[in-house]
């Protein structure tokens, strides 16, 4: 409503003076030729700013670029380092091994097995003392063992007489036909006697990795030792020659000036930094390129000192393609906008004319629907059997629909600019004021269920309050829509007894189908072989507390099918509270002294008779002690104890015992049919339910408090407290 009643009064306000569309229209022809002409300027001066924008941006991309390949190299670098570190520290784990005089086999196996991917071609262990060789490589599954030959030299030309054992030396790269390859060799024991030697294969520990680098999109890596050889090229005919002598042969057109300067002053001498130099090729291009270079020096060992260095590459010609595709996308979408604006300024002049003519027929036209509009509204607020208000930040009524006065017997005038109290009793009233509060800091609408008494009926409403925002989104005051839900609520709690009474109707009458006939069956034979014993022996008395018991399952089943008829039944004779637990205790004494369950009766012999039925509560007790007994599977204590509650004047029996406690989320489904924490074939969840029924049945009460961790005390574990009314 608010927003067509804003448009209604643009399109007014436009249509005042009919003179002005002659002006508008000379005023847009004059705004077009202005456009028009200002953009042709700012084309031709687009294009020199974009060549020169271009220059400018690629020297900047090339230094940006080439500290990205510094990164790169870097991380090659990182890599290499790691790898030699492996192996360094793999080598130096099998000579502790073999100094503890571990099985040397066992041991290169456990290492090649370590080692598979990481370059290696061999490892021996020379041992000058036992003059035998012990050999292997990663891809084989065993190692072998042969003499030592007196004429079999040792890399390095190591002198075992100079007994500098323990320090790791290595070769420099030799060129072998399976690659190039380095040798590590590693004395070990006091005297030097025995010796392990690792062949590393360069190709094949930093080809897999330094193959699929890329710097932009085609750049490369290449490594050179300190000799100036090329340890890894993407052109696998430079590996193993010397880089200085390598370029040449390829092209002698091409001088190599720049490149040979940066090796030999800078890469050689261990330095880092970035470069350019001419090249003749780049991944099967040929011809003169220039390139960008960033390069780091990588230390292989300390004994003697090696550094290789590392240079990752990549033509100039990629980037400053890059630069000038993305300038030249820029500049044709800058051409395509301004002949837009120029085509739609066009545009723009002949539907202005056309759309001011059609505003002038839209005023009346909504104007009219508008009044018609808002009169619909005032009758939906008006008619809805709903209480509609808005209130202000301080809970003062702003409007009200006739419903929310007419149902408190009053009218909107005399609650206007007054406060919620004035029409709500105090409780709700304080309540709403509090929601109220909420949406204006939130700003969030809320959804609450209340309740107040009205002429002496409880009355339950469903309340929803919503922030109502002004045209800057400020929040100026809250929407109030309640329905009364009290009908609802009395019909919900109907059917919840209805389904309730419906499934133990149904329970009951499939327990007492399933039970009635094996119980029939155990007290006739129960019968039969009390016959046969003498009433003087122990047999006797068991057999007569298993026909007890067997009665007392068959008048379960009977209560159970009037279980539903809730309030019936209030013929409960007098009992005796401990008699009726000791009597209850001795069904699973054997039990406890089977599972090793210490119990303790604390029986208060001051508590009263109470009302209820000996074998109704003698079940419920019975339910409450087996499941303390399986909350304890690993043994502990029991207390069940009778008190009289001076707080609320009741007889009250604990049971509590030191088992698993109940989750929190458990808590509140405990006495729900059907609901157990047991496992499957344990428990059926009615025990606590069907308790529970008998208990409420007699006016008493049922609670349970659990604590969450286990500890020494008697206060852990579960409790469950029943409370009964005694005979006063």
């Amino acid at each position: 409503m608010v927003l067509e009643k804003l448009n209604i009064d643009k399109i007014q306000a436009f249509n005042l003076n009919p003179s002005s569309k002659h002006q508008r229209t000379g005023m847009a022809k004059s705004i077009i030729i202005i456009v028009s002409f200002t953009a042709l300027l700012f084309v031709a001066a687009s294009a020199v700013m974009s060549q020169w924008s271009i220059e400018e941006m690629c020297k900047i991309v090339r230094v940006q670029f080439n500290e990205e390949q510094m990164v790169i190299a870097n991380n090659v670098k990182s890599f290499i380092e790691r790898e030699f570190s492996l192996l360094e520290r793999e080598i130096f784990l099998l000579s502790h091994e073999i100094e503890r005089n571990e099985d040397p086999v066992r041991s290169m196996r456990s290492t090649l097995a370590r080692l598979v991917e990481c370059g290696i071609t061999t490892i021996e262990i020379r041992d000058m003392d036992a003059n035998l060789v012990y050999s292997g490589h990663p891809f084989g599954k065993e190692v072998f063992r042969f003499p030592l030959e007196k004429s079999l030299p040792l890399p390095l030309d190591f002198d075992f007489k100079q007994g500098k054992t323990g320090q790791l030396r290595f070769s420099k790269p030799q060129i072998t036909p399976s690659g190039i390859s380095v040798i590590l060799v590693l004395p070990i024991g006091q005297s030097g006697s025995r010796v392990i030697i690792c062949h590393v294969n360069i190709s094949w520990l930093l080809g897999p990795y330094l193959k699929n680098i890329r710097s932009g999109k085609t750049g490369y890596t290449w490594i050179i030792d300190g000799e100036g050889r090329f340890l890894f090229h993407p052109i696998v005919s430079f590996t193993g020659k010397d880089a200085f002598l390598a370029r040449k042969q390829k092209d002698h057109n091409i001088s190599f000036v720049e490149i040979n300067k940066i090796q030999k002053e800078k890469m050689l001498r261990g330095d880092e930094g970035v470069g350019r130099y001419i090249s003749g090729w780049h991944r099967g291009l040929t011809g003169k390129m220039e390139k960008l270079i960033a390069y780091t020096p990588v230390l292989i060992s300390n004994l003697p000192v090696q550094k290789w260095s590392i240079a990752v590459v990549a033509p100039v010609w990629e980037i400053e393609e890059a630069v000038r595709d993305k300038y030249m996308h820029q500049f044709l979408v800058q051409l395509a906008v301004i002949f837009t604006i120029i085509a739609g300024a066009s545009i723009i002049m002949f539907l202005e004319v056309k759309w001011s003519r059609h505003m002038e027929n839209e005023v009346n036209r909504q104007t009219e629907e508008l009044v018609k509009s808002e009169a619909n509204y005032r009758y939906l607020v008006e008619s809805a059997e709903d209480f509609i208000f808005t209130v202000d930040a301080n809970g003062k009524f702003l409007s009200m629909n006739s419903f929310t006065s007419n149902f408190f017997t009053s009218t909107v005038d005399n609650h206007l600019g007054n406060g919620l109290s004035s029409l709500f009793p105090e409780e709700i009233s304080q309540r709403l004021q509090e929601l109220i509060r909420t949406v204006f800091q939130s700003k969030k609408s809320i959804r609450k269920e209340s309740a107040f008494v009205h002429d002496g009926m409880k009355i339950f409403i469903d309340t929803n309050l919503v922030p109502v925002r002004s045209d800057k989104g400020d929040i100026n005051s809250v929407l109030c829509i309640a329905r009364d839900i009290t009908e609802a609520k009395k019909l919900e709690r109907h059917l919840i007894h209805t389904e309730k009474l419906a499934s133990l109707g149904t329970l009951a009458a499939g327990v007492a189908h399933e039970i009635n006939n094996p119980l029939g069956v155990i007290l006739g034979f129960c019968d039969l072989m009390l016959r046969k014993k003498d009433p003087s022996f122990q047999d006797y008395k068991d057999l007569k507390i298993i026909e007890r018991q067997g009665f007392n399952c068959k008048e379960i089943v009977e209560n159970l099918l009037g279980f539903v008829r809730t309030g019936e039944d209030n013929h409960h004779s007098q009992t005796n509270l401990n008699l009726c637990l000791e009597d209850t205790i001795k069904i699973v004494r054997h039990r406890f002294e089977k599972e090793g369950i210490i119990l303790s009766m604390e029986f208060s012999n001051t508590i009263p008779l109470i009302l209820g039925d000996f074998r109704k509560l003698q079940q419920v007790f019975l339910n409450l002690i087996n499941n303390a007994a399986d909350a304890m599977p690993q043994g502990g204590k029991l207390t069940i104890r009778t008190f009289m509650d001076d707080h609320d004047h009741m007889v009250s029996v604990q049971f509590q015992d030191q088992g698993i406690a109940i989750e929190d989320k458990d808590m509140d489904h405990i006495f729900e049919p059907f609901f157990t924490t047991k496992p499957e074939g344990r428990g059926t969840g009615l025990g606590l339910f069907v308790s529970y029924g008998i208990i409420t049945g007699l006016d008493g009460t049922m609670e349970c408090e659990s604590q969450k961790h286990a500890c020494a005390d008697a206060a852990c574990g579960t409790v469950f407290t029943v409370k009964l009314r005694g005979i006063s």
